[in-house]
């Protein structure tokens, strides 16, 4: 992974011009609301815009003060050192931490993963934390050390800014906590909660924030970053930012090559050709049941990025069935073509998959037996691409 250094001045946030405007308009009139929710997804930049949001608040000075202050403050930032400044992320017991693990345990890992990529996804922090094998969250412990944090007076005797990274891995303790810290929030404290999922955020702390959508980046975005901040060439710039689906650290795997995506696409083809053969085959039945369990033997966060990637790839192949192809972004290899599969997926049976692929999700984060639930989505995979058009 090429890496990116830290500049979190609002300028250096890629694209998101209309939010940086309303930030910077809302802290300029002094009209900051305690609460605001960031809705969308790591590659469209919530986080950077939320650590470059916090830092024009605690750096903003008057003219009557020295310029040494705002330098030396922006230098904390650069470190993501400042004391006023806390962040909250899932986390899970390590060789290191074996009990009641909490964000401050982990801060110099922390540093180092936003350091090298603000934009990074949840599964890429469990790598980085080498706790991939396990299902993070915001626990109790998290919330108990917030209300002792916000207890204190801040140092700077401005603002105290918490930014929650994946609010929705919140667990129902921690979230009635924050609620309550919400409801009745200490002097000067604002919290900027960040979240991917908005359904999963409960409805009693979605209401009492200011909740900001944060689109996909438009793939001029994208190829100007690529080449602007990398020297990517125009054409592969311009090549790579249509593939990435306006998701910035999409566009960094495939410039690497270290998407991933090629093992995803192996075990899907390997899937779907397996589903239409099973059809009253007991080998290929077999072969699916094979198949199931191992993935099943894979982390869980690999099975939930692999589900969510064959919606993708399912959707890609609906819209090529439909003629936008316009819209298609997804290239495969030589082995597979993708326009002899699409005619398969259409609007008889494209409801039903994504519900299967989304429920096989929601049972895998919650622990559920991979085996089982993998098994059962591959049989029900098998009865819906055989499913007739309407």
């Amino acid at each position: 992974m090429l890496r990116l250094y830290l500049r979190m001045h609002f300028e250096h946030v890629i694209g998101q011009d209309f939010l940086k405007a309303h930030l910077i308009q809302s802290a300029e009139r002094g009209r900051i609301p305690h609460a605001q929710l960031f809705i969308g997804s790591h590659g469209s930049g919530v986080l950077p815009m939320a650590i470059a949001y916090a830092q024009y608040i605690l750096c903003s000075i008057t003219k009557e003060q020295e310029s040494a202050r705002k330098k030396a403050c922006e230098t904390k930032f650069s470190q993501l050192t400042h004391p006023d400044l806390h962040f909250v992320y899932p986390v899970a017991t390590t060789d290191k931490v074996k009990s009641h693990p909490v964000s401050t345990h982990f801060a110099a890992e922390w540093r180092e993963f936003v350091k090298n990529n603000a934009y990074g996804s949840l599964y890429e922090w469990y790598q980085h934390l080498g706790i991939a094998k396990k299902q993070g969250q915001i626990g109790v412990d998290e919330a108990a050390d917030l209300v002792k944090t916000l207890s204190l007076t801040s140092y700077e005797g401005g603002y105290k800014i918490i930014i929650i990274w994946m609010a929705e891995k919140m667990n129902t303790a921690a979230a009635n906590k924050l609620l309550k810290l919400i409801e009745e929030p200490p002097k000067n404290s604002l919290f900027l909660l960040l979240a991917e999922e908005e359904e999963q955020i409960l409805e009693t702390i979605k209401s009492r924030c200011q909740v900001l959508h944060f689109p996909k980046l438009s793939e001029v975005i994208i190829a100007q970053a690529l080449i602007e901040r990398l020297g990517v060439n125009s054409d592969m710039a311009q090549h790579l930012a249509h593939q990435a689906d306006g998701n910035y650290n999409q566009a960094l795997h495939l410039l690497n090559k270290d998407a991933g995506d090629a093992q995803f696409e192996a075990w899907f083809i390997q899937w779907v050709r397996t589903a239409f053969q099973a059809k009253g085959n007991k080998k290929a039945v077999l072969d699916l049941i094979y198949w199931s369990n191992t993935l099943a033997s894979e982390m869980r966060e690999t099975q939930k990025n692999f589900l969510q990637f064959c919606i993708q790839f399912f959707r890609q192949a609906l819209l090529l069935n439909y003629g936008a192809e316009e819209l298609v972004y997804l290239e495969t290899g030589d082995h597979f073509d993708l326009a002899k599969f699409a005619p398969y997926v259409h609007g008889n049976n494209i409801r039903e998959i994504t519900e299967e692929l989304e429920a096989a999700a929601y049972h895998i984060e919650r622990n559920g037996n991979a085996k089982i639930i993998l098994t059962d989505l591959s049989i029900k995979l098998t009865r819906l691409l055989h499913k007739k058009s309407a």
